[in-house]
């Protein structure tokens, strides 16, 4: 199909609900800041992100049939987004995240992914009834899958000829979820991307920064990882070596979407031909600016 989506971003797609202050918060605090609502969810965040590096990113997810999905269905084909592989269910609500920022640090946050859960393999079809592929013609460009699928849907996912020949890009979504990825710390087509603690989480050690995050995740069999330590260095690393990358110091203002950021920015980097070392240097400088509150 000549107006195919030139990437896929499989996972959440919702409504983003945060609430910012520059103030410092405690638990039971109650604070002036700012509220917002806009389109969030991981998979989301990254589709985002790569339109605005110019990629065409079609997203495979579900939607209630209400009035939140419907205006999210909106703003998604507003940002010239493919919604061709969305589901949209009348018997499921829209899921939404809630997260309280402060002084550009997570308080806390919660996600209701429920009818992404309850979904499960049905927001798959479109990769093998046509819309987007076909059993005899598999997708084979890249795939962003973030962890708010579940560990049962994404073992699934790891073992099936449908993605065999795709190249697998895999975020955690939090650090709550990052074992669901397990499945994938062998696969001959993966790349993870995750930060230190999600790295300690999968590997059951304690690095002590990115770098040696990102060796015991190779030696648990990772094909390739990039390992995010906040403000330290990031690095890239597979079984040719290691490459890292200093961000860039900014003053933080948000928190959420960083890593989405991060990961958005460096798939859409190498897709346009860069090397590792550009790509890597270009994902941080995308995040730190992004955590500076400069980029919409």
């Amino acid at each position: 199909m000549t107006d195919s989506p030139d990437i896929l971003c499989i996972g959440s797609v919702l409504w983003d609900i945060i609430g910012r202050t520059p103030l410092h918060m405690a638990p039971g605090n109650d604070k002036p800041g700012r509220i917002a609502r806009g389109p969030g969810g991981v998979a989301l965040n990254i589709a985002m992100t790569l339109r605005r590096f110019g990629m065409r990113p079609g997203l495979v997810s579900v939607l209630g049939d209400d009035a939140a999905g419907r205006e999210l269905m909106a703003a998604c084909a507003a940002m010239g987004l493919d919604c061709r592989g969305l589901l949209i269910d009348p018997d499921l609500p829209t899921d939404c995240y809630m997260a309280i920022e402060a002084e550009g640090a997570l308080v806390a946050a919660l996600a209701d992914a429920h009818s992404l859960e309850a979904a499960g393999a049905r927001i798959l079809a479109p990769l093998t009834d046509g819309r987007l592929a076909r059993p005899e013609a598999p997708w084979t460009g890249p795939i962003a899958i973030d962890g708010n699928l579940t560990e049962a849907l994404l073992t699934e996912i790891a073992g099936s000829p449908v993605f065999a020949f795709a190249d697998l890009r895999l975020a955690p979504a939090s650090p709550g979820k990052a074992e669901r990825l397990r499945p994938f710390l062998r696969h001959p087509r993966a790349t993870l991307y995750v930060n230190r603690e999600e790295a300690g989480l999968l590997t059951g050690t304690r690095p002590a920064n990115a770098a040696a995050a990102a060796a015991a995740l190779l030696a648990h069999g990772a094909r390739r990882v990039l390992v995010t330590a906040g403000a330290e260095m990031a690095v890239d690393a597979d079984a040719t070596g290691t490459i890292s990358a200093v961000p860039p110091p900014v003053e933080a203002h948000r928190i959420t979407g960083a890593g989405d950021t991060f990961m958005a920015a460096h798939v859409a980097a190498e897709q346009s031909g860069l090397s590792r070392e550009a790509a890597l240097a270009r994902a941080v400088r995308a995040a730190a600016t992004y955590v500076s509150g400069e980029d919409p």
